[in-house]
């Protein structure tokens, strides 16, 4: 990752290559969760506890959101307070 980043530095006014890289990231990352799905679509036990599993996370979900909210507004009142 470092050296991506250092590569990107050091090529960020290179256009031609910026207009191949941003499409090439969508593809990347659509093959990639294709590629999960199709994992997890073989795994029996997964299929077999798919409704047990799809519960447990919809509670994390929904708790890691939450969770997000209430820090978000803590946050926003602390360091963000206005002057009246």
């Amino acid at each position: 990752m470092t050296i991506g980043i250092i590569l990107g530095f050091l090529l960020q006014n290179k256009v031609k290559i910026i207009k191949f890289v941003d499409p090439s990231i969508n593809i990347a990352i659509y093959a990639l969760l294709f590629l999960l799905g199709v994992s997890v679509g073989i795994n029996k036990t997964i299929i077999n506890n798919l409704g047990t599993l799809g519960v447990q996370a919809l509670l994390l979900t929904f708790g890691g959101v939450m969770g997000s909210v209430v820090l978000a507004y803590f946050v926003h009142k602390i360091f963000f307070k206005t002057s009246e």
